[in-house]
C-alpha cells in the first residue's frame, strides 16, 4: 500500500502504468477530463483528500504488472516483471482488453479491417500484438530525437524531396526585421495571399458537396504496418485520438472575392492512420541522418507536387488557425497595444505536437450541421471557445455531440457572448489572410486573423483567458515590442502552418493596427 500523498506527477505515472488515455483514466476514476489534464499541466499539484482516496483505490486494485510499471516510471528501482514471469499470451490478452475499452480505437480497427480487406477482428489482433511489445523507453527516445529536428530542417528536406514548384505555385517564405528570412513548407500562389476575406460573410464560401466520392485509402504492406503501430503507440502514450468527422477539401479557390470551393466528409481515423503518418516518417529519417531520400509512406501517399495539388484524388484534411490580437488600454504595461497570444502545443495532441503555433488552431470540422458549419468562421469561433474561454461542451473530442446548437447564445461562455452581442466587425474582427497546402502531410491551411477591437474586453475578461489541454505553454507579446516579435518569428520551434499564419497575420495587422502596433515589417516571396 502507498503511503506517500499523490501529486499530479504520480497520478500521471499511474495513468501511464495503466496505459489509459486522459478520457479513459478520468472514466476509470469517475472524475472530469479537465482534472486529469490539470495533473499533466501542474505536476507538483497535490489533489484534494477525496481525490487522494480515489487514486489510492485505483492503485490498490491494479495488477502486480501495473504496480511494477508504475514503480519503474517513478524511478524507484523496481523493474517490470521479466518475460518469463508474464506470459506473452497474457500480455496480448491484456492489450486486447484495452482495445475494447476505447470506442474510438474500435472504430479505427473496423476502418482498418475494411480498407485492408481483412476479416473482421484481424486488425485488433495485430494491434494487440504490437501493443504488447511497445518499447516505452524507445518511444521516449524517439520523441527526444524528433524534438531535435527544427522547422528549418523539415523545410529544407521537403524542398530537396519535391524540387522546384511550377505553374504559378511556390513555397511561402518571407523576409522580416533586419533582413532575417523564414521559409516554410506551405505551397501557395500569389493570388492566395493577403486576402483580408471577412469570415462568416459571403467571402467565407466553402460549400458541402455530398456526392459519393470517398478519398482513396489504398494501403500497401508498409502503410498497413505503420497504421497498426500508430494505434499501438496511441494507446501506450495516451494520445487523444477521436473519430470526429472532418471536412476534406475537394476543390478550392481564393482571391479578391474571398474563399470558394467544396468540401466532403471524411472520418478522422482515415487521416490519423494515413496522411498524418508522413511527418513522423520524415522526422525519423532526419533524426537518424538518413535524409529525405527514401520515404516509403510519402512515396505511397504524396509522391510529388502534382499529387499535392490534385485534391479530389486524395484525402486533403486541414484546418483554420488564427493570430489572435486583443486590444489593451494604456496602463502600467505601457501604451495602448494589442496582446498577441502564441502557444506551444502539448505532447498529447496529434497535430503540431510540441511546436509553436498561433491560437486558436483546429481541424475544420462540423459541430452539428454538416452544411452550415462549412464556413471557416464557425470553426474559428468554436476553437476560440475551446482553447481560450474554457468551453468543454463545444469540443466533440470530449464525447458525442448531443446539443442541437452547440453555439447557441445561451450555451456560450460569458466572454464569447459579450463579443457577439454586437455585429461582427464592431467588437470582433475575423479575416482569412491566405490559403496554402502544407507539404508536410498535404493538409490545407487557412491562416486567419482575429482582432478584438474593444479594449473593454481585456478589462472585463483578460483574467479568464486560459489555454486548454492542447497547450503546454501560453506566451504573450505586445505589438509594440518590435525586437521581441522579430525574435519570435525567428524561433526554430514553429510549426510550418503556424509560421505561415503569424507572418500573414502580422502583414494584415500592420495595416489595421494604427498606433497600437510596431510590428517587424514582413515581405513574402514564393520560392
Amino acid at each position: 500500500m502507498r503511503t506517500d500523498p499523490w501529486t499530479g506527477r504520480t497520478a500521471c505515472a499511474l495513468q501511464k502504468a495503466l496505459r489509459l488515455s486522459n478520457e479513459l483514466f478520468a472514466e476509470h476514476l469517475g472524475i472530469g477530463v479537465r482534472t486529469v489534464a490539470s495533473w499533466h499541466q501542474k505536476p507538483d499539484l497535490k489533489p484534494k483528500s477525496e481525490m487522494q482516496q480515489l487514486l489510492d483505490t485505483a492503485y490498490e486494485r491494479a495488477s502486480a504488472t501495473v504496480r511494477a510499471r508504475f514503480a519503474e516510471l517513478l524511478g524507484q528501482g523496481l523493474a517490470v516483471p521479466a518475460a518469463d514471469a508474464v506470459a506473452d499470451d497474457d500480455a496480448r490478452e491484456a492489450a486486447e482488453l484495452r482495445l475494447t475499452g476505447d470506442p474510438h480505437i474500435a472504430v479505427a480497427l473496423e476502418w482498418l479491417d475494411g480498407h485492408a480487406g481483412w476479416e473482421a477482428g484481424t486488425s485488433r489482433r495485430k494491434v494487440a500484438a504490437a501493443l504488447a511489445n511497445v518499447d516505452v523507453r524507445g518511444l521516449r527516445d524517439r520523441g527526444a530525437r524528433r524534438g531535435g529536428i527544427s522547422q528549418t530542417d523539415v523545410t529544407r528536406a521537403l524542398h530537396d524531396y519535391y524540387g522546384t514548384a511550377e505553374n504559378g505555385y511556390g513555397r511561402y517564405s518571407a523576409k522580416f526585421g533586419n533582413e532575417q528570412t523564414a521559409a516554410t513548407t506551405i505551397l501557395t500562389r500569389e493570388d492566395w495571399l493577403d486576402l483580408g476575406a471577412p469570415l462568416l460573410t459571403r467571402a467565407d464560401g466553402l460549400k458541402l458537396d455530398q456526392a459519393p466520392s470517398e478519398a482513396a485509402a489504398s494501403l500497401n504492406e508498409q502503410a498497413l504496418n505503420a497504421a497498426i503501430q500508430r494505434l499501438a503507440e496511441t494507446l501506450e502514450l495516451g494520445t487523444k485520438l477521436v473519430n470526429m468527422p472532418l471536412y476534406r477539401l475537394r476543390t478550392a479557390s481564393a482571391g479578391e472575392d474571398g474563399i470558394a470551393g467544396t468540401v466532403g466528409i471524411a472520418p478522422f481515423v482515415h487521416y490519423a492512420l494515413t496522411m498524418d503518418l508522413l511527418e513522423g516518417e520524415l522526422l525519423d529519417a532526419l533524426a537518424t541522418g538518413a535524409g529525405p531520400g527514401r520515404l516509403p509512406l510519402r512515396e505511397h501517399y504524396l509522391p510529388d507536387l502534382d499529387a499535392v495539388t490534385r485534391l479530389e484524388n486524395r484525402l486533403c484534411a486541414g484546418g483554420v488557425l488564427a493570430l489572435c490580437a486583443i486590444a489593451r488600454p494604456a496602463s502600467l504595461h505601457g501604451d495602448a497595444d494589442y496582446l498577441i497570444l502564441i502557444q506551444q502545443r502539448s505532447g498529447n495532441v496529434v497535430n503540431a505536437n510540441r511546436q509553436l503555433a498561433v491560437i486558436p488552431k483546429g481541424f475544420h470540422q462540423p459541430a452539428a450541421d454538416l452544411r452550415a458549419d462549412t464556413r471557416l468562421g464557425g470553426t474559428l469561433l468554436r476553437e476560440m471557445e475551446e482553447e481560450l474561454f474554457g468551453r468543454d461542451d463545444v469540443d466533440n473530442t470530449l464525447g458525442d455531440q448531443r446539443a442541437a446548437d452547440p453555439m447557441h447564445p445561451s450555451r456560450q461562455s460569458e466572454p464569447m457572448r459579450w463579443l457577439l452581442e454586437r455585429p461582427l466587425g464592431e467588437r470582433l474582427r475575423m479575416e482569412c489572410t491566405g490559403f496554402g497546402l502544407n507539404l508536410v502531410s498535404g493538409n490545407y491551411e487557412f491562416p486567419s486573423l482575429i482582432v478584438i477591437e474593444d479594449e473593454d474586453f481585456w478589462l472585463r475578461f483578460g483574467g479568464q483567458i486560459e489555454a486548454n489541454w492542447e497547450t503546454s505553454n501560453l506566451r504573450r507579446y505586445s505589438t509594440l515590442d518590435t525586437d521581441l516579435l522579430a525574435e519570435l518569428l525567428a524561433d526554430v520551434a514553429w510549426s510550418n502552418e503556424g509560421l505561415f499564419a503569424v507572418l500573414q497575420g502580422f502583414r494584415r495587422l500592420a495595416e489595421l493596427g494604427g498606433h497600437r502596433v510596431k510590428l517587424p515589417p514582413v515581405e513574402w516571396e514564393l520560392t
